[in-house]
């Protein structure tokens, strides 16, 4: 079969335009480009990118759909597996993952399935009809936490007849779905609408919920559900615990993030403060580094660095985000690590309103030495080369971690060293019909692999409660 070695480009804002708004950058395939996208398909026979897939979606058997202009049954082969396929068509790193396995990518680019399932699912929702109500069978099951890895897991037990109800700590369901992620990468209004296809399901969502404070994992019990699924996630923001990290001015990315995707500080006249920053430093290198340097300058910063220890090579974030960060400006500080953050300290004036607010970051610049545990080189501070770097904010973006709060109120419930939540290939935890997955027991990680996690425990909730 004839086929274009380049895949179709995906077409976006202008990079002028999209630096100063928060609508979404890419623009999503026009019907054209992704029947000439879904042309470029092999139709491997072992169908290698299936395993790339970490929720399994038959990859080839949509492509060929959508190829022969069959886009319901297009969705229809995704729905089996993704339960999120508008989200997972924006946000996943598909280079790293299904089309990594991409036949056509051992010689030239590899078919762009991400951008195929965005096209379907966007599709989908401004053509679908009806949602066929599954058949209940009067059992009980409870999700704590509403982000990917538990509307995953809600999705999957509501098609086999569960009634599932779902615990939100916030205000607002989609966990890092809807604070984490900003709105220029996905809009809001998709991830209101993938949530609302799952409550016509019959899947219950109660928010300001803490399991831990405002009920506990035995009282969960004690009301009913037979079996509980733990995907509380991993929102505990990380430190550096370098001098100055109190000063003001300095965020957590999940603090900034959260302030302004969930609570809408980017509006105009919005009543939740958030520091708009000149000159802002994001310190890290992954997706969460990207989100939150690229907000800062919709915020109006003048200029937004990314400081990272180690090299672009190194550099973990998907290479469309760091592709899309270096074309609105965002200027890349490699090789480079913060060691104290400074602030203003006017002694001949304590009333300063500047006083005690971020002045710069020092740092130290890095060579690579060996690798490191995981194969990375190891970043190695270079002697005498301290700098000075002037900001007035600084967003640290170096990973998060589990919440504690319902290991110390769950008897019995057994985590690693790292707070995270010990669970088997299946997502059983140390207690009898007590189930867990996505960030709260890898850590922070990606959508896809929590959905996996979620739609793979609630199999085996199915399975347990049936015996």
């Amino acid at each position: 079969m004839a086929f274009d070695p380049k895949r179709n480009a995906m077409p976006t804002q202008d990079p002028k335009e999209r630096a100063h708004n928060f609508s979404e950058v890419a623009l999503g395939y026009t019907g054209a480009l992704a029947i000439a996208e879904a042309n470029r398909c092999l139709q491997c026979k072992n169908q290698p990118c299936v395993s790339g897939c970490p929720v399994n979606i038959a990859i080839p058997d949509f492509i060929r759909a959508l190829r022969d202009g069959n886009l319901a049954e297009s969705y229809q082969i995704i729905a089996k597996s993704s339960s999120l396929p508008a989200i997972c068509g924006r946000v996943c790193p598909q280079e790293s993952q299904c089309e990594a396995k991409c036949t056509l990518g051992i010689k030239f680019e590899p078919v762009a399935i991400g951008r195929l399932e965005r096209f379907v699912a966007d599709y989908h929702r401004a053509h679908r009809e009806g949602i066929p109500l599954p058949e209940k069978n009067g059992i009980k099951v409870a999700v704590v936490g509403s982000g990917p890895s538990g509307l995953a897991c809600a999705a999957e037990l509501a098609k086999r007849g569960y009634s599932v109800s779902i615990y939100e700590a916030l205000h607002l369901a989609g966990g890092v779905l809807s604070y984490g992620i900003p709105e220029f990468r996905l809009p809001k209004s998709i991830v209101a609408d993938e949530i609302e296809q799952l409550t016509k399901l019959g899947v219950d969502i109660e928010t300001n919920v803490v399991i831990g404070k405002t009920l506990t994992i035995a009282e969960l019990q004690a009301a009913g559900f037979k079996a509980i699924y733990i995907a509380s996630g991993a929102g505990l923001p990380n430190f550096m615990n370098i001098p100055g990290e109190g000063a003001n001015g300095v965020y957590s990315a999940n603090e900034f993030l959260t302030r302004s995707n969930l609570m809408k500080a980017y509006k105009d006249g919005s009543a939740t403060p958030i520091m708009r920053g000149q000159r802002v430093a994001v310190v890290g290198g992954g997706n969460v580094a990207m989100d939150a340097a690229r907000t800062a300058l919709r915020l109006g910063a003048e200029e937004v660095s990314i400081v990272y220890r180690r090299s672009m090579q190194e550099l973990p974030a998907r290479k469309e985000e760091v592709e899309h960060a270096e074309e609105e400006g965002i200027v890349f500080r490699l090789l480079t690590n913060p060691v104290e953050v400074l602030s203003y300290n006017n002694l001949d004036d304590p009333r300063d309103p500047k006083n005690g607010f971020v002045s710069g970051l020092r740092c130290l610049k890095m060579e690579l030495g060996e690798p490191d545990e995981k194969g990375r080189r190891r970043p190695v501070a270079i002697p005498g080369s301290e700098f000075d770097l002037p900001v007035d904010v600084v967003i640290m973006a170096i990973g998060t971690s589990p919440n504690p709060l319902i290991k110390k109120t769950t008897e019995g419930l057994e985590t690693d060293r790292h707070g995270c939540i010990l669970a088997d290939e299946n997502g059983l935890t140390s207690l009898p019909l007590i189930y867990a997955g996505g960030d709260a027991v890898t850590g922070a990680a990606t959508v896809i692999s929590a959905m996996g996690a979620g739609k793979k425990a609630a199999i085996a909730i199915d399975e347990a409660l049936k015996k």
